[in-house]
């Protein structure tokens, strides 16, 4: 394996097996839907007005707050069905970027179901010393729905709707880790990184925005709540190898680890031959 093959990985996916997903009158689309998934839409005729060329909102519902409560309708009846696995009992607002208002809220569990963008947060939790930044760790815990078991950030989290960033790093931060919200607050925003792949639970088309925590070499991350296993101290060189020769990592903690070792100089130019093809990987170009 190498540092491409992870970075392809979370840009993978296959146009001609979906169909936008939209506001009925407008060509922008919202997300992406299978036409198989756009098929059992066409059960919720009040809902969803289902065409061979899209999926769309209909125009009738004209705010926030009725697609929000007419959505849920639909989702809650699939849910009940089997077909959104895990009720979150938690919203993202939907927009086509970050910056634009929300058309409409939906449940955590559906949202790679319609492929809709979706924000997270994603904090490298780091420790200076001489001979260069150590990256924490974490283990998720073996009865997550996404990736059990496998390796990943400091701290991580979907982006709730009606909630800020950094509201949301501290929060994460408290819940998965125990820092304290005074060390919380001082992590930097240093980029964001868009992908969109193919896995179990969907479409995963999201923006994962990236910060940098220094910690105090005293401090020592502790799981409070049962997402998190434990927490181990790495050389960033260390993590780098094992993520580049191992599937033990979270599939999209490599983009955001190898967007630290360039920023941080452990990637540099001179020693890294594939340099060019990561930092065009990041962003989803790539060269045959």
């Amino acid at each position: 394996m190498s540092y491409l093959d992870r970075l392809k990985a979370c840009h993978s996916w296959q146009p001609e097996n979906y169909r936008p997903f939209v506001l009925e009158g407008e060509a922008r689309p919202l997300g992406w839907v299978t036409h198989g998934f756009a098929r059992r839409l066409q059960d919720f005729p009040r809902v969803f007005a289902v065409s061979d060329a899209a999926v769309a909102l209909p125009a009738r519902y004209g705010d926030f707050e009725t697609r929000s409560a007419i959505l849920e309708e639909a989702l809650r009846e699939l849910h009940a069905a089997g077909e959104i696995p895990k009720w979150r009992g938690e919203d993202y607002g939907i927009s086509r970027r970050w910056g634009e208002a929300p058309l409409f809220r939906m449940e955590r569990g559906a949202v790679p179901l319609f492929g809709v963008l979706a924000y997270g947060v994603h904090v490298n939790g780091y420790v200076r010393t001489a001979e260069g930044p150590q990256l924490w760790v974490g283990k998720r815990a073996k009865h997550k729905t996404v990736a059990p078991g496998k390796l990943d950030h400091l701290v991580a989290g979907g982006q709730p709707y009606g909630l800020g960033l950094m509201d949301n790093v501290i929060k994460e931060a408290a819940e998965e880790a125990s820092v304290p919200a005074g060390l919380a607050a001082c992590a930097r925003p240093v980029g964001a990184i868009r992908y969109i792949c193919e896995r179990a639970e969907g479409l995963r088309n999201d923006l994962a925005f990236c910060f940098d925590l220094e910690l105090p070499a005293d401090f020592v991350p502790k799981p409070n709540d049962d997402e998190v296993e434990s927490f181990s101290l790495w050389p960033v060189g260390q993590v780098l190898e094992r993520l580049r020769d191992s599937d033990d990592f979270k599939f999209n903690v490599a983009l955001v680890n190898l967007h630290f070792a360039l920023r941080h100089g452990i990637l540099a130019p001179e020693v890294e031959p594939a340099y060019q093809a990561i930092v065009e990987g990041l962003s989803g170009r790539f060269e045959d």
